[in-house]
């Protein structure tokens, strides 16, 4: 949480060591940045997981059960967290950083229309791709949670197979 001024600086002083391409940009290599931050009492972020999450949104607690027990049941690669109203899910989205929101859209509270208006409307949270489950697939239901930003949405009950291809498992 150093801004690149100050690493290059520390370059310079020749604190940090530093390989230079042909091109004049400074490589360093991660031992480097280990002994450097280790002699410094500085302490750094962790890679990040490469793992996909995914955060599951709705209200029927076994709905989600089935959910998680689907997608970690796959693959050690998926971690999955659930979130049971729109708020809790406006809380995990900070901390659990997820690539994917299983979204239903009809939940007491903040329904999940609001929910991916929230998310898509954010810097930090566009990204996030959004696929919305509703027991209520009508026209206007499917036009609006489109239009806010989701690119799926699928039908309950759901095809695991439908859910796996939409999430790209």
């Amino acid at each position: 949480m150093v801004s690149p001024v100050t690493v290059r600086q520390w370059a310079q002083k020749g604190q940090l060591h530093a390989l230079t391409t042909p091109g004049g940009h400074r490589r360093f290599t991660r031992q480097e940045v280990e002994r450097f931050a280790r002699e410094h009492e500085l302490t750094l972020q962790p890679a990040p997981d490469p793992r996909l999450r995914i955060l599951i949104v709705d209200d029927d607690k076994q709905f989600s059960g089935y959910l998680v027990e689907l997608l970690t049941g796959l693959s050690t690669e998926v971690v999955v967290e659930t979130a049971s109203d729109g708020f809790e899910a406006g809380q995990k989205i900070q901390t659990f950083q997820a690539h994917i929101v299983l979204l239903d859209l009809m939940m007491p509270g903040m329904n999940g229309f609001q929910v991916c208006r929230m998310l898509k409307s954010a810097p930090a949270t566009k990204g996030i791709r959004i696929i919305a489950m509703t027991a209520y697939p009508g026209k206007e239901n499917v036009d609006l949670i489109m239009a806010a930003g989701a690119e799926k949405c699928l039908s309950k009950p759901l095809e695991a197979e439908a859910l796996l291809q939409a999430i790209g498992l």
